[in-house]
């Protein structure tokens, strides 16, 4: 692949993601308004297992191409998942002086996150046995 191949393909994948994540965000955002950002913890939380299924189908069990790894997780996925709006929402709860609302929210934040990476790897592997 040509760098500006790849370049394009990350670009492509980074404004399909940044679109999905604006689409899931205000979705999510609606079902639960509220200064709670459910929005961003629920994409970070689905990027965190997609991330988890793509690294088994790339890289343990070879069903989807390498040549794709820029396409998916370093585009769509790069701009799916959203860590800088949860660190920006984390650092407005400190600044305005809700101190447990940005401990739960951190904490469920990377906490959900690593257990659905986990849970993407388990089952895509389990799947793909």
């Amino acid at each position: 692949m040509s760098s500006t191949s790849l370049y394009l393909a990350i670009a492509a994948g980074g404004a399909s993601g940044a679109c999905a994540r604006y689409a899931l965000s205000l979705s999510v955002s609606r079902l639960w308004p509220g200064s709670f950002a459910a929005g961003t913890l629920a994409v970070n939380v689905l990027g965190a297992l997609l991330i988890g299924v793509l690294f088994v189908l790339i890289h343990d069990r070879a069903l989807l191409p390498e040549s794709l790894k820029p396409l998916l997780v370093t585009g769509l996925l790069g701009g799916f998942t959203t860590f800088s709006a949860f660190s920006l929402e984390t650092a407005g709860h400190l600044l305005e002086g809700q101190y447990g609302q940005a401990l739960l929210y951190a904490v469920l934040s990377v906490s959900l996150c690593v257990l659905a990476t986990l849970a993407g790897i388990t089952v895509t592997r389990l799947l793909f046995n």
